[in-house]
């Protein structure tokens, strides 16, 4: 699917205090392991743990709480309308607080966060949203990536305002992406994805 814009980003939309809180409530919560599709968090041996973090390695929280959701979907409205997917979705998933550690370099290879596979609720993955919880400056690598032609490496781009504190950025969930290694600090975001009626 040719796209005008493969993604858009409102640059410093939320304020420090917001990104500051919402770390704050992050740790809070009970942190696990990354996974991907396939795999379950609680019942993974350590071979298959070893092939995932080749492609995963990070630790997340599970977050609903509506305070956030208030403050992001009209950004994704908006980033809907003004990137001109103008895509119908009516439901949000629960929120994924994450944190990348420098020290471990981890780091979430190419990847896409839709699947042909529809829920029960007749929905699949449209948008997908990530927020910058820390400035750049507090860790190095880290770079959000986003590929406009299926891999081919002439296509990467650097999505440099996802290192601004509080930017968010918004893109269709079909777009290959990933988060290359940090080497050094942490790294905190937020993720959040749009579901609606399958494309026809």
């Amino acid at each position: 699917m040719q796209l005008e814009n493969y993604y858009w980003c409102f640059q410093g939309a939320l304020s420090s205090r917001m990104c500051d809180d919402i770390i704050a409530y992050g740790k809070e919560l009970k942190e696990q392991k990354a996974v991907t599709f396939g795999y379950d968090p609680d019942n993974i041996t350590p071979n298959e743990q070893k092939r995932l973090e080749k492609i995963r390695n990070s630790n997340v929280v599970w977050m609903e709480p509506l305070w956030i959701y208030r403050e992001l979907h009209p950004l994704v409205r908006e980033a809907n309308a003004n990137a001109g997917w103008n895509y119908q979705w009516d439901w949000s998933e629960a929120c994924q607080f994450t944190k990348y550690d420098g020290s471990r370099k981890q780091h979430y290879d190419w990847h896409t966060d839709s699947s042909t596979r529809i829920n029960e609720q007749g929905r699949i993955r449209k948008l997908s949203m990530t927020v910058a919880l820390v400035d750049g400056s507090e860790y190095e690598g880290g770079d959000f990536e986003v590929n406009f032609n299926n891999l081919k490496h002439e296509e990467i781009h650097v999505v440099k305002q996802a290192k601004i504190k509080g930017t968010v950025t918004v893109f269709p969930s079909f777009v290959w992406h990933r988060v290359k290694p940090i080497t050094s600090g942490t790294r905190y975001s937020l993720v959040n994805w749009h579901q609606g009626r399958p494309f026809v």
